[in-house]
């Protein structure tokens, strides 16, 4: 097997190679497989242990009956492609030309492959948020690109605005914006939004928001960048129907901006994919034009459940953030003795059987150690699950420091 070629580099330069040179998976493989391998309950990797809503499925059950078993057009199906700007023009005031500034992809992580492999050269820099998604530092390094972090600091999670200053530069291509963010929680505030926008002028930089988690805003409110002034001329804006309906495994994403950025993108992910999620996107479709209740019915049950894990963290002792949107609450192990979470992520499921994901994995190498005694753990399950992990993480204090 070659140990060189551009894959393998980002892999490595995301830290996804062993010493020995073998590809060792994301850290949510890992630890997912820890999961299934120990009967762990798994509260690492964010994905809904429930169905979405009965609309949805119905739907899809009845697009694969009447054959929409093949591939979709490219762009996606002109109905989802429609509702898509429907829904933006409804929650966020923004409107689209669903024929050329709206791109189905599969999935959010495709968006933003093809939005990076895209759009960007070898040697520009991408900025962003960290801790941040694993995938922004693997595309990163497949872009041949630098990879500039601004940190988000236990426990607000807030950016330092100089520090977001100092790492925009004339070398920006994007800046990635993740908001409601992962993995902290964390609903960035609009005079961040603002500055974003201002330096992304200054530079020539293009902004790239993720925005999956949008619905899923418990406290404060989620601001669609694109719609802020200047925004929209050099902002993409991905979505995802994987999250707000509680369908991960669908797959079924989107881009939306100025037609020119669409078409860079298109040339790519026609490339990766091609087209997937025939069925589904018909389903997805009639789940962004629900009612305006189903949405907050879906964020007032996540917010019952972050509670519930919040509350149940912080009664055993461990030092919890309240994040304020998303799946994920992030406690601090150093509060109980622990200093080294990735440790303690990886003793957690065969010796109390509970799977968490360790914050510093989702992190530069550089900036590791501020994040090392942090654990995340997701509240996108039933309060059944939710309670049990609980109750086995009362063995915390069985375990040898």
């Amino acid at each position: 097997m070659r140990r060189d070629g551009p894959w393998l580099r980002a892999a490595q330069g995301a830290g996804l190679l062993s010493p020995s040179g073998e590809l060792q998976g994301t850290v949510f493989g890992e630890m997912s497989e820890l999961a299934r391998t120990t009967g762990a309950v798994n509260l690492g990797q964010g994905f809904p242990d429930y169905s979405g809503p009965r609309e949805l499925l119905d739907e899809a059950i009845e697009a694969i009956s009447r054959g929409e078993n093949q591939y979709p057009p490219p762009r996606g199906t002109a109905d989802l492609r429609l509702a898509i700007a429907e829904h933006q023009l409804r929650f966020r005031g923004v409107t689209l030309d669903p024929d050329r500034e709206v791109l189905v992809t599969v999935g959010a992580t495709e968006a933003l492959a093809a939005t990076v492999l895209g759009l960007v050269e070898p040697g520009e820099d991408i900025v962003v948020f960290e801790p941040h998604y694993d995938a922004y530092g693997a595309l990163a390094h497949l872009a041949d690109a630098r990879l500039v972090t601004v940190p988000l600091r236990w426990p607000a999670f807030r950016p330092d605005h100089d520090e977001l200053r100092r790492a925009v530069t004339d070398r920006t291509r994007l800046i990635i914006v993740n908001t409601p963010h992962n993995p902290t929680g964390a609903v960035l505030p609009r005079e961040t939004l603002e500055l974003v926008v201002e330096l992304a002028a200054r530079h020539g930089a293009i902004i790239v928001t993720d925005e999956v988690y949008e619905h899923l805003a418990f406290d404060g409110e989620h601001i669609a960048l694109a719609s802020l002034p200047g925004a929209a001329s050099r902002t993409l804006s991905i979505g995802s129907g994987g999250k707000t309906f509680s369908v991960t495994g669908w797959k079924v994403g989107w881009v939306t901006g100025p037609a020119t950025l669409i078409e860079a993108v298109l040339a790519v992910k026609q490339y990766l994919s091609y087209v997937g999620s025939g069925p589904f996107q018909p389903a997805v479709a009639v789940g962004l034009r629900l009612p305006e209740a189903r949405f907050e019915e879906e964020r007032d049950r996540l917010r019952a459940k972050r509670d519930l894990l919040v509350t149940a963290l912080r009664s055993r002792g461990l030092e919890t953030a309240t994040p304020s949107a998303g799946y994920f609450a992030i406690a601090d192990a150093a509060s109980i003795g622990y200093t080294d979470a990735t440790e303690l992520c990886r003793r957690l499921p065969g010796e109390i059987g509970v799977v968490g994901i360790p914050v510093a994995a989702l992190c530069t190498p550089e900036r590791q150690g501020d994040y090392r005694s942090l654990v995340r753990f997701a509240f996108c399950k039933s309060d059944a699950v939710l309670e049990e992990g609980m109750r086995r993480l009362d063995r915390l204090g069985e375990l040898s420091r």
